[in-house]
């Protein structure tokens, strides 16, 4: 067998090429090098709600929920790929790959409206866990209890259920308290409806034509003109002449809060209620467009959060700074323990009755 030989010149160039290879590919890689990863934006939760509408519009059926990271101030967008993500940061939010789209969510959602409208439940899409997160209150047991973790087990991961103390229920025990009879709830919003002062409550608190004041017993404020529970769960109570309406909410030893105007909620926003059995508390936005099933009837499109409430905080008021955001319906549990509150939306509210605020 014949060895070739390879001289010292040859093996120089051989050494020179490689170590040309090497310098070239270095430059090549450094030339080529991915861009750096945009830094996700830093958001008010107005800033972050704007931001929201334009991505789940451009993402159209792609869409899979936003939600608002308090802590960070940034906004959290679900996508379905990598190519949606990219686009995503790219706008300044912060991508999240999960496994379902809203529509299959909300797929979700009509089979349990269908199949588990059961008293003492509830359900909402939660975006951070990208299910349909189904509640329970302690009265919905044995057969109707598995008759729901049947329902949701056939949902194919698209759902859970969760367990709470207290039973649901609307919070009247008969912002500033408000008497009816032998009802007392809490006044929600002022109002303007047509130029004449009126204000907004919680709709299961009475039946049009009921007549209002404030204090047990005391003269008319005003009477209620329009309410509507199930379905929905707002009122509208027409001032008597000569009442002082300013747009603003009881804080209770914490002076008012003036409010500007209504707006939505956002799940992962800090909301405060005021009310007049509890006053004034405080928690988070942790659903949205949710379903209740009271013993008196489901109401749809409520506001779910961790704030506390308890029977005659009904129809007070939910608000972020000075934007007002929706009307004490009911819950479970109470501020010894902590519980669960849901809220019927102002906007929906102000839109069926032609009302404005602020």
């Amino acid at each position: 067998m014949k060895h070739r030989r390879i001289t010292k010149r040859r093996t120089a160039i051989a050494a020179a090429g490689i170590a040309a290879l090497v310098a070239g590919g270095l430059t090549l890689n450094s030339a080529n090098a991915a861009p750096p990863e945009p830094t996700p934006e830093v958001l008010s939760i107005a800033s972050a709600e704007k931001l929201a509408t334009t991505l789940l519009s451009d993402l159209g059926d792609g869409a899979a929920g936003t939600y608002y990271d308090a802590d960070a101030k940034q906004l959290v967008v679900n996508v379905v790929d990598e190519a949606d993500a990219e686009d995503v940061k790219a706008k300044g939010a912060v991508a999240k790959i999960v496994q379902h789209t809203l529509g299959e969510l909300d797929s979700a959602r009509e089979t349990l409206k269908a199949e588990a409208t059961i008293p003492g439940t509830s359900w909402s899409v939660d975006p951070v866990s990208n299910k349909v997160v189904v509640t329970a209150d302690e009265t919905v047991k044995g057969a109707k209890l598995d008759k729901l973790n049947k329902v949701v087990k056939g949902l194919d991961g698209k759902a859970t259920v969760e367990k709470v103390a207290g039973e649901f229920k609307p919070f009247a025990s008969g912002g500033d308290a408000i008497y009816s009879g032998g009802a007392r709830c809490s006044l929600g919003f002022n109002v303007t409806v047509g130029g004449e002062p009126a204000f907004i409550t919680a709709g299961h608190c009475g039946d049009a034509g009921s007549s209002w004041s404030d204090s047990s017993g005391g003269a008319e404020i005003g009477t209620m003109e329009d309410s509507s529970f199930p379905g929905d769960d707002f009122a509208l109570v027409k001032y008597s002449s000569g009442v002082d309406a300013p747009s603003e909410v009881n804080l209770y030893g914490g002076g008012t809060q003036q409010i500007t105007g209504a707006g939505e909620a956002t799940v992962g926003q800090t909301v405060t209620r005021s009310g007049s059995t509890t006053q004034v508390h405080d928690g988070e936005v942790t659903g949205l467009n949710e379903t209740v099933n009271y013993q008196e009837g489901s109401v749809s499109g409520l506001i779910k959060t961790t704030v506390c409430a308890e029977p005659g905080d009904s129809g007070g008021s939910l608000f972020a700074g000075s934007t007002a955001l929706g009307l004490t319906s009911g819950g479970s549990g109470d501020c010894s323990s902590g519980g669960t509150t849901f809220f019927q939306p102002v906007p929906e509210a102000l839109s069926a009755f032609g009302a404005e605020i602020g």
